[in-house]
């Protein structure tokens, strides 16, 4: 789309790129920016194309959090949109049969039918922080920088970093990196389960583009939806309900035309040819 003012968006291939693009003020979020990545989110999830999408930051960050200067105006009483006009834009992604626990503020991020991967060129702060969390995977170039920074503003744990930061690193690691609001680095990052693999900053894109290229060259999306959409559900049910759920779906997707597919490239010895996802 070309009237975004504050991100980018391309798609090459099978990868949606949305690209934060505030690089002078480290991509820090306003709340422009936030309503055109939904937006961007949105039509990255309706295009049959696009198989997976890839979040990132343009100049040496990827995202420093909110914007300070919106921060000062909530703190001395004003409103974060005052004096600024916030664009209209009509974007509703998502898998509403998730539920309500994936409608409220950004956990919108995790009911999205297909991948998203987050490409971290460098550092991600607060609210950033939140919104690459609740992104599926994070591949990290050697410049990555992780802070919560929320107790040096007085603040709280924010937009669901309660939730998911001590499913992905356990709580005693959790409760560190929320109250110090130390500063880590990729390699400390991906020994504690923060970022799933660490790239070159120069091959960080291309790296992430060719693993959303492989899904796409060899997985069902309809598989990658349903996986991802168990995963998340699965969190926050019981085991019995997980398993009744996970059966059902098994025999669902036994009937359908991928799973012959499936079945008939293996046997072939030829690459798959799966069915796009029909919104």
């Amino acid at each position: 789309m070309s009237d975004y003012q504050e991100i980018l968006y391309s798609v090459d291939g099978p990868s949606a790129v949305i690209t934060l693009n505030r690089p002078d003020a480290l991509n820090a979020l306003t709340n422009n920016m936030m309503t055109e990545l939904k937006h961007a989110l949105a039509a990255a999830e309706q295009d049959e194309q696009v198989v997976g999408i890839i979040l990132t930051g343009a100049g040496r960050g990827f995202c420093a959090g909110m914007d300070m200067n919106a921060l000062d105006a909530q703190a001395t009483g004003g409103d974060l949109s005052a004096g600024v006009e916030v664009k209209k834009l009509d974007a509703d992604p998502g898998d509403k049969s998730m539920g309500e626990n994936f409608q409220v503020a950004f956990t919108y991020i995790m009911s999205i039918r297909k991948p998203i991967i987050v490409a971290l060129n460098g550092a991600c702060a607060g609210l950033g922080m939140s919104i690459a969390l609740l992104c599926d995977m994070r591949f990290s170039s050697e410049n990555g920088k992780f802070v919560t920074a929320f107790a040096q503003r007085g603040l709280i744990a924010e937009h669901g970093q309660s939730w998911i930061l001590p499913r992905l690193i356990g709580s005693a690691r959790a409760l560190d990196l929320l109250w110090s609001s130390r500063k880590v680095a990729a390699e400390e990052a991906m020994q504690m389960g923060l970022v799933n693999r660490i790239i070159p900053q120069d091959e960080l894109l291309n790296e992430t583009k060719a693993y959303i290229q492989n899904l796409a060259d060899n997985c069902s999306p309809t598989s990658l939806m349903m996986m991802k959409q168990q995963v998340y559900r699965h969190m926050n049910a019981p085991l019995g309900e997980a398993m009744k759920e996970s059966n059902k779906w098994m025999a669902e997707s036994l009937k359908r035309q991928d799973f012959k597919e499936g079945v008939a490239s293996y046997l072939e010895k030829r690459s798959p040819a799966f069915d796009k996802i029909n919104m």
